[in-house]
């Protein structure tokens, strides 16, 4: 059985319920002889890849929508074979280069003097240059982000990018400065109950969605529809009828690497020891096997945090997380750095205690 998210998503830029405005404006962009590069960018969930996929629809027609997946080996010039996953049609190519941490130079360099020096081979197309798509184009290296500015002036004539960013702030200038910037916001709670009510009719689901859990389901997601449409998955999958009443957030399932982070910061609230250090580490270890990004880990970890700490602590603690979630960018080992962020945090909450201790 598929996911909802997946077979409900939208495939051209008039069936997308929000942000018409952007949508019109694309279009617009899409019908020129000169199509820009583009960076696409917002928060996560806030539907950027479905945005982008439409855009293709739109330059090249519903064969932008034949996709074929590829295993693609880049060799870097130590000689080391890197495997990144390809999803690409005949009008164009996806890749995130970021996968390969610190080597993602070579990728887009091979990537795009391969493609920029291939001709379009359907003569009848629309536009005559092909689009390749940078996924997590802010996790690229300040190395990999130079090359592709070089190559992107380089073969303008037979190649557009589409980069797509959380955030602009990790991208470097002359990059943002030579892409049309495209801000896709997060929806809205209204927005996301609209969606889920439009997919549970297109779904026929054998009871209909009630608007409280509708709009319970869209405030338990932060804004972020992809989780909204999965969480409507998981509630359905519990309660096909929907005769549990969910009318609030707290009602919602929360998913488990969630619950398991929570876990995290409490045992690091509770006892500050090498013991708890060396379980913490073993938790840590279980998100990223579960492939739980690291970010995200640090991240969600410093929320659990500032509910269990006072508030002389809390600055401290967003602090540090930023300091690590920084380091984490640089370095290779997430572990380490995640485990730093725990051992500081552990050595500030048992400094604090025994200063409060010895001021009783």
């Amino acid at each position: 059985m598929s996911l909802l998210v997946d077979k409900y998503r939208p495939k051209k830029l008039e069936e997308l319920d929000y942000h018409q405005g952007l949508s019109d404006r694309i279009r617009a962009l899409a019908r020129t002889a000169d199509f820009p590069h583009c960076l696409f960018y917002g928060p996560s969930g806030a539907g950027k890849k479905t945005r982008i996929a439409a855009t293709l629809t739109e330059l090249f027609g519903p064969g932008a929508q034949k996709l074929r997946i590829d295993q693609k080996v880049f060799v870097t010039p130590s000689r080391r074979r890197l495997d990144v996953q390809v999803v690409q049609s005949n009008y164009h190519l996806e890749l995130t280069p970021s996968d390969v941490g610190q080597w993602d130079r070579s990728v887009v360099q091979d990537v795009l003097k391969e493609v920029g020096q291939s001709a379009q081979l359907d003569s009848g197309a629309t536009q005559r240059f092909k689009v390749v798509v940078i996924h997590g184009a802010d996790e690229l290296t300040n190395d990999a982000q130079a090359a592709l500015r070089r190559t992107m002036e380089r073969h303008t004539s037979t190649m557009r990018l589409i980069l797509c960013a959380t955030s602009t702030a990790k991208i470097i200038g002359p990059i943002r400065s030579r892409c049309l910037l495209l801000r896709v916001g997060a929806p809205n709670p209204e927005q996301i109950a609209q969606v889920l009510n439009n997919v549970s009719n297109k779904a026929s689901f054998s009871t209909s969605l009630p608007d409280e859990t509708a709009m319970a389901i869209a405030l338990s997601s932060n804004g972020n529809l992809r989780r909204a449409l999965l969480t409507l998955d998981a509630v359905r999958a519990q309660d096909e009828t929907f005769s549990k009443s969910r009318t609030s957030p707290d009602s919602i399932p929360r998913p488990d690497w969630e619950v398991y982070i929570d876990k995290l910061a409490g045992v690091i609230a509770k006892e500050q020891s090498p013991d708890k250090l060396l379980e913490a580490r073993a938790m840590l270890y279980e998100l990223l096997v579960h492939l739980i990004p690291p970010s995200v880990v640090i991240v969600q970890l410093a929320k659990g945090l500032l509910t269990r700490v006072d508030d002389a602590l809390r600055l401290e603690i967003i602090h540090w997380a930023a300091w690590y979630e920084h380091r984490l960018r640089l370095g290779n080992k997430p572990i380490f750095h995640l485990e730093a962020f725990v051992a500081k945090v552990m050595s500030l909450y048992k400094n604090y205690s025994i200063g409060l201790h010895d001021f009783i």
